[in-house]
């Protein structure tokens, strides 16, 4: 597809750069309109680049903590623009730290770039997977990340010209999807000296105004078993999958006793070779979700009894691989209310009739199509309580945090499905992408100059956390879990 014409910046923007004009400290106090603009305007000059390398990370689509081509593009992208960027931080061979400027205050801005399982799909409206991959990138990261990384060349450059002062700290966080990197990027503790983290994500809708979310432990159960002729000798055999067929039924029977908003789900991603074997190794993937961390530690527990019930059932051994929990997302209303406004002030996404036509075909494959102009909404939801889960809640517990969606899906999409990955890979998702870019630029570039928002963010914060201060749900030692994407390990 084609872009439509360059935009002119919407009406609302004047008025938008008029409310910071009382707070701007620097150089750009004699024209804040003017140094606000250029910010924005100079993602637009950058545009193309910023395509190319987004569609390089969707053609790549590559799995959590293995993203080692897209880590690097992301990282080349700020390097080449001035940025000093450290490769390999929390023990982690693909998440870096780009920084620009100096001193305070300090502006992070997070940046993802994971593919998931299963989802590969051409740029296409219809079901077509890409002969090359089996992953796709069905939540959007492939934008996420560089998106990120054009708004903070942006604020770059604003240091530069003397229109802001501070650092402008990028982050690319790897393994979002459930390997949780920021989480031991957090224990790394680099975060300690950030005063504001802003972020958005990939959607089929326009949002700002932070909501709290789902906090979530994840692991792996292995079962272990012994081998038989399944036929001619089933006494001698041990069924590893009769072990986790026993805690799934426990854990299906628990669902009843949990409090509401509990979300427990699984995969088995292991169940033995062939029908006539016993098998002597399965493995099973489990997510537990809750709002509240203690309800979702004490529903875990309750799962690690379910798998004990299975192994002591069946006489097999059960072995669990805990891959770390995420904090529910802490809401920072001093925050949101300034992203919340540039948002508005900037949304301008409107569909070409070529973009139309393909958004019309993708949504007769929806089973809830939403209206296509809503596209050009943008909805506050603050208050609101969503249903996923996220470690960017582990960066809100120890930074004030705010972030934003942004439609770069056909209303109506699913995240994690074929229709997302598809318009991922259309100019939808490339007029997405560069909204969010100039909404956190220009969000940050607020930031920089009201320090007594800042502050607010900051008391804010300390009183949610009040008395529960942040204790990462990880064990002792915990290593991130590099390989939480590669095949089950069988036994030797």
């Amino acid at each position: 597809m084609r872009c439509g014409p360059r935009r002119r910046l919407p009406l609302g923007l004047a008025a938008l750069l008029a409310t910071s004009a009382s707070s701007l400290t620097t150089v750009a106090a004699a024209n804040p309109s003017a140094a606000k603009e250029a910010v924005i305007r100079s993602i637009d000059a950058g545009a193309d680049d910023y395509w190319k390398a987004a569609l390089d990370i969707w053609g790549w689509a590559e799995p959590g903590y293995q993203e080692v081509r897209s880590s690097q593009r992301v990282a080349d992208l700020l390097r080449e623009a001035g940025f000093e960027v450290r490769t390999g931080v929390a023990e982690i061979p693909t998440a870096f730290v780009a920084s620009y400027g100096s001193g305070k205050p300090v502006i992070g801005i997070l940046a993802e770039f994971d593919a998931l399982p299963g989802l590969s799909q051409a740029a296409v409206p219809r079901p077509e997977a890409r002969a090359e991959t089996t992953w796709g990138h069905g939540c959007g990261h492939h934008l996420f990340g560089v998106a990120s990384s054009a708004a903070g060349i942006a604020l770059a450059r604003a240091i530069e010209r003397g229109d802001a002062s501070g650092t402008v700290r990028v982050y690319g966080t790897p393994a979002e999807e459930g390997g949780a990197a920021k989480i031991f990027m957090v224990r790394a503790g680099l975060f300690s000296d950030v005063d504001a983290v802003v972020h958005w994500h990939p959607a089929d809708h326009n949002a700002a105004g932070d909501p709290t979310n789902q906090a979530r432990i994840a692991g792996k159960f292995r079962f272990h078993g012994k081998s038989a002729h399944a036929a001619a000798a089933p006494q001698d055999g041990r069924s590893a999958l009769d072990g986790l067929e026993v805690m799934a039924y426990a854990a299906e029977l628990m669902r009843e006793h949990t409090p509401d908003f509990t979300r427990i789900h699984y995969v088995v991603t292991s169940g033995g070779e062939a029908p006539n074997i016993v098998p002597d190794f399965a493995e099973a993937y489990y997510y537990v979700r809750h709002p509240e961390v203690p309800v979702v530690r004490s529903v875990w527990d309750r799962l690690l009894l379910c798998a004990e019930a299975g192994a002591l059932a069946t006489e097999t051994k059960v072995e669990i691989e805990y891959l770390g929990g995420v904090y529910n997302l802490l809401p920072n209303l001093a925050l949101s209310r300034v992203s919340l406004r540039n948002f508005r002030a900037l949304a301008d996404l409107a569909y070409t009739p070529e973009e139309e036509a393909f958004a019309r075909e993708i949504q007769s494959t929806l089973a809830t199509p939403a209206p296509l102009a809503s596209i050009g909404e943008v909805v506050d939801r603050t208050g609101k309580i969503d249903t996923g889960s996220t470690d960017v809640g582990d960066v809100s517990w120890v930074v004030p945090t705010t972030g934003i969606d942004v439609a770069t899906w056909v209303p109506g999409t699913p995240a994690h499905s074929w229709q997302a990955t598809a318009a991922g890979g259309t100019t939808i998702g490339r007029k997405g992408m560069l909204l969010a870019a100039k909404t956190l630029a220009a969000t940050a570039f607020d930031l920089f100059h009201e320090p007594r928002t800042l502050a607010e963010a900051r008391r804010e914060l300390e009183r949610s956390v009040g008395t529960n201060p942040y204790v990462p749900m990880l064990e002792p030692g915990q290593t991130p879990p590099l390989d939480y994407r590669k095949p089950p390990r069988q036994p030797k």
